[in-house]
Formats: C-alpha cells, sequence, structure tokens
C-alpha cells in the first residue's frame, strides 16, 4: 500500500533498535527522509539510510539541539514519532523498593523527553500541518502488568497525546499514540534486560519466561508482537490516508487488553 509519504520527513526518537528501528525503516520504505535520533546510534540505524543523530535526550537541553539539527537537514519537518522510552536498572521490585532517583529516572525519560523534543518540534510541525505519533505501552491501561514507575509514566505519556490532540488538531497537527503489548525487542530478549530480570525474580529461566508470556498475558495469537507489526501502524498514523485520525490511542498487544 502506498501511504503518499514520498518526500515527507520525519523525526524519529529511540531509533538505535527495536520499534524506534523498525519505524525508521518503515518510513524510509515508503519515501520519507529521516532524522534518527539515539543516545548511541547502531550501525543497524546508519545502515538503514537514515540521518543518525547522537542524542541523550535525558539530558533537558538535547530536546531543543536534536530538532534544530533534525529541521536543519530536512528543511522542515511534516512527522514526529516519539519513541524514546526504557530505563535502566532493575525494575522487577515493588513500590517501596523505587527510589526518589528511580522515579525521576523512569519518568524523565518515558514522559519529559517526549514532552520536550514535541515542544521544540511544534512549531515545524504547524507549518507543515504535519502529525505526531507517540509510542507508549498497554501498561498505561493495565499499570499492574510492569514496573509501577514505568506504567506511571506510560499513563502520563498517553494523557498527553489526547490532551495535545485536542489544542493542536483545529491547527492541523494530528497527534495519536500507538500502545504495544510484549514486543519481541530487548526490553524482553537481552540477557540483561527486563524480561531476564523478571525471569530471575520469579525464579524460573529465561527461555520459560518468554515462552509463557503469550499465554501468560492473555495474548491470543500466541507469541510476541513484532517490532514491524508496530513500525507498520506509526506509519499509517503518520500518513495522509490516516487524515481522520487524531487523538485515539491504538492498541496493538495481540488480543491481551480484554475491555471493550
Amino acid at each position: 500500500m502506498d501511504l503518499k509519504l514520498t518526500g515527507k520527513t520525519a523525526l524519529v526518537t529511540g531509533a538505535s533498535r527495536g520499534i524506534g528501528l523498525a519505524v525508521v525503516r518503515a518510513l524510509i520504505a515508503e519515501g520519507v527522509r529521516v532524522v534518527a535520533a539515539a543516545r548511541t546510534p547502531t550501525p543497524e540505524l546508519t545502515a538503514t539510510g537514515a540521518i543518525p543523530v547522537a542524542a541523550d535526550l535525558a539530558d533537558p537541553d538535547a530536546a531543543e539541539r536534536l530538532v534544530g539539527e533534525a529541521v536543519a537537514e530536512l528543511g522542515g519537518l511534516d512527522v514526529l514519532v516519539n519513541n524514546v522510552g526504557g530505563g535502566d536498572g532493575d525494575a522487577t521490585g515493588g513500590f517501596l523498593d523505587v527510589t526518589d532517583a528511580q522515579w525521576a529516572q523512569v519518568v524523565d525519560l518515558n514522559f519529559f523527553a517526549t514532552v520536550r523534543v514535541t515542544r521544540a518540534a511544534l512549531p515545524a510541525l504547524l507549518a507543515a500541518r504535519g502529525a505526531i505519533v507517540n509510542v507508549s505501552s498497554v501498561g498505561a491501561r493495565v499499570p499492574h502488568s510492569g514496573p509501577i514507575a514505568y506504567t506511571a509514566a506510560k499513563a502520563a505519556l498517553t494523557a498527553f497525546g489526547k490532551a495535545l490532540a485536542e489544542e493542536t488538531g483545529p491547527r492541523g497537527v494530528r497527534v495519536n499514540t500507538v500502545s504495544p503489548g510484549p514486543v519481541r525487542t530487548a526490553m524482553w530478549e537481552s540477557p540483561d534486560g527486563y524480561g531476564a530480570q523478571l525471569a530471575a525474580a520469579l525464579g524460573v529461566s529465561h527461555a520459560e519466561l518468554l515462552a509463557g508470556l503469550p499465554g501468560s498475558t492473555g495474548m491470543l495469537i500466541g507469541r510476541l508482537v513484532e517490532p514491524d507489526e508496530v513500525a507498520a501502524l506509526v506509519a499509517y498514523l503518520a500518513s495522509p490516508l490516516a487524515a481522520a485520525t487524531t487523538g485515539a490511542d491504538h492498541v496493538i498487544d495481540g488480543g491481551a487488553i480484554k475491555t471493550a
């Protein structure tokens, strides 16, 4: 399907791997010129043909620099994909185990980084009558399903997208959210990621946890979501084909959420 994105410009954050890397590839395949931001750009990212930019968005000053560089490189900005997120350190403890410093780190990376990048990019997006897609998580809807600081930050991100859509929609900028369930990324598969930490906390092997994850989370497809599947949804929402879609949270979780 031609998404009618040829010649458009985009900035993608959190682009070095997983969902972000898949989004970069999907947009480039549709003819989009992409600036791809990552704390540490990877060879895989460089190989996409995107313009890689090293940016640590935990730094409050990085957003303005990144957007300025993207607009200068691209000559404007049609699409912003806010995929930055995650968090370092053990996230398998309960509420009483999470320190103020850990709360600040997780909320800053998963919420405020997107706020800052969006604020910096909005003038260019308004000029282009462009689109914003924020990558959140089903944890925003089922907050018991993940680390408390992470799911709380994602809930804030989802609400942010809804509120921003109300403000910018009449001015020509659409804002949508994509909320994936468990995706086959390093978060689950890396030997030092959240999945491995959770397996250790539960007293099972990492392989056992991954094999049982779709069933234990209520997914109906018998497997994890693929990054390319999330990227296809993001690309569609960024495209003119989704011109009437804004202010929505699009769940892609293999049927894990059971509410209507």
